[in-house]
């Protein structure tokens, strides 16, 4: 037997070792072609692009890894999921065994091998793309999850005594799914509290079909609630409609913040508040859920767009460029001071919003919103910039050109440059210390914060970041906060 154990010499897999591996064999195997949807198909629909691979595929390019002892792949992980393990198992047709490998260490496969960018992590130091297209980790991952779900293979919680402690967990995203469930499989109470009327956070409300089929954390969500217990409780907003006082005085014996940075930042140009102009998010969530999932003051239809600028340059205005064509927009630009080079995003996103049809005007800052004669937006005046010496960013800063003023119609502009933590939620607990920006300020290994008994992770603490950096705050948190409740109940008896 061979085990493969992770940076923490924790036991990840234990299998039984095949024929010593010919990696030379291997660096020979062609990459496998990962199939999606043709632009011109896709903007027709809101299925995602990524397309199904079938289990020869998967087998083959499993067989891509080359096994190496010192996995870099797996140390690049947040989660050091156990790759190699996971892909010696799939190319021998194991198929459940290595979904569950990646069960070991992520409770959100399906959502992290579609979303993750792999490039600069697993894939960014997969050894076999020094010569060639790397292993495609991410889309393997997507498969084994898949597989494991359809399945319904989930491996069955194991008996646990059932405690008497409560957990309220703020905010039901992917840090609050992840605590989630660790915690219940402790046997403590939980109870997710979340602004939205459903959980998810953006996996829901945030990412758009495209990217992420609904259906995957709806079935997530379900087996939190009806196979693991999980109770939730929507349209509450710690912080407005009840504090983190009030949650203590409930009973709960520990609080979990993992409410993320949901505030949308704005743009302070004349014309921001005109019909029309929105922020990202409004315009995401009316766009891609039915009125039915979202709040009432966000269940009118978007009106039938024709023109639409997007502001910003990250992958959240790569999301809005996308949808708007996929709602029938006839032209979508997008509006970027900066250069290409300078974008923060990945560069896949904006491949596929070029290859959909999306304009670019880099160099160009928004100076004001126009409103046409019904009093709706009909155009943003833009100007045009050249790049001079580098900020606190270290990007360098934009600055305007004199007399380059233009003008683009549009009747939707959507505000997509950037999010920031809400700090009434901490605001609502004595002792919880945030930042300036009011990011809470917590031990890095544990999530505790300044506050005994509340503990905080995800984009709350980092600021707007991935997927699975959440989730590995969240299970370290997790996990501290199964020690504290262990000890307080000991202290108690």
């Amino acid at each position: 037997m061979t085990d493969r154990t992770n940076e923490k010499g924790r036991l990840l897999t234990d299998v039984t070792a095949p024929a010593p591996v010919d990696r030379k064999a291997r660096l020979q195997i062609p990459p496998q072609p990962m199939p999606e949807q043709p632009p011109a198909e896709r903007v027709r629909n809101f299925g995602e692009v990524a397309l199904p691979i079938d289990l020869e595929t998967a087998k083959t390019e499993a067989l891509r890894c080359i096994q190496c002892p010192a996995a870099p792949c797996q140390k690049a992980c947040p989660v050091h999921n156990d790759i190699p393990g996971a892909f010696l198992k799939l190319e021998n047709g194991d198929v459940i065994g290595a979904a569950l490998v990646f069960q070991q260490t992520s409770s959100l496969s399906d959502m992290c091998g579609r979303l993750c960018p792999q490039e600069r992590l697993c894939e960014g130091d997969c050894v076999v793309g020094k010569n060639n297209k790397p292993v495609a980790i991410g889309r393997l991952e997507a498969f084994l999850a898949d597989q494991l779900r359809e399945a319904r293979a989930y491996p069955a919680p194991e008996d646990v005594t059932p405690t008497a402690q409560r957990v309220a967990i703020v905010g039901a995203g992917p840090a609050g799914l992840a605590a989630a469930e660790e915690l219940v499989k402790k046997g403590h109470t939980v109870t997710m509290f979340d602004a939205w009327p459903e959980p998810g956070g953006l996996l829901t409300y945030g990412i758009p079909s495209f990217k992420l089929d609904k259906r995957l954390v709806d079935v997530k969500v379900d087996f939190l609630l009806h196979n693991l217990g999980v109770q939730f409780a929507g349209d509450t907003y710690i912080g407005r409609d009840k504090t983190v006082e009030d949650l203590f005085e409930e009973g709960f014996d520990a609080v979990f913040l993992a409410f993320g940075a949901g505030v949308d930042n704005r743009l302070d140009v004349p014309g921001a508040d005109l019909p029309g102009v929105m922020v990202a998010t409004e315009f995401l969530v009316r766009a891609n859920l039915p009125p039915e999932r979202l709040p009432e003051r966000l269940r009118e239809p978007l009106p039938p767009p024709r023109n639409v600028v997007v502001v910003g340059g990250g992958d959240t205005s790569m999301d809005c460029l996308r949808t708007a064509i996929r709602l029938g927009a006839e032209n979508v630009t997008l509006v970027y001071r900066r250069t290409e080079a300078e974008m923060i995003g990945r560069e896949a996103e904006r491949i596929h919003a070029k290859e959909e049809g999306a304009r670019f005007e880099y160099l160009t800052a928004p100076l004001r919103f126009i409103a046409g004669p019904e009093g709706r937006v009909s155009g943003v005046e833009c100007q045009r910039m050249r790049l001079g010496a580098p900020d606190d960013s270290g990007r360098r800063r934009p600055e305007p050109i004199e007399g380059s003023n233009f003008v683009l119609p549009a009747d939707i502009v959507v505000v997509a440059v950037g999010y920031a933590v809400d700090a009434v939620v901490t605001e609502s607990g004595a002792g919880i210390e945030s930042r300036p920006n009011g990011l809470v300020i917590t031990n890095a290994e544990t999530g505790e914060t300044t506050r005994p008994g509340v503990f905080a992770a995800g984009d709350c603490v980092h600021g707007p970041d991935l997927v699975v950096t959440a989730l590995a705050a969240a299970r370290r948190a997790a996990a501290a906060i199964h020690e504290y409740l262990v000890l307080k109940a000991q202290v108690a008896a």
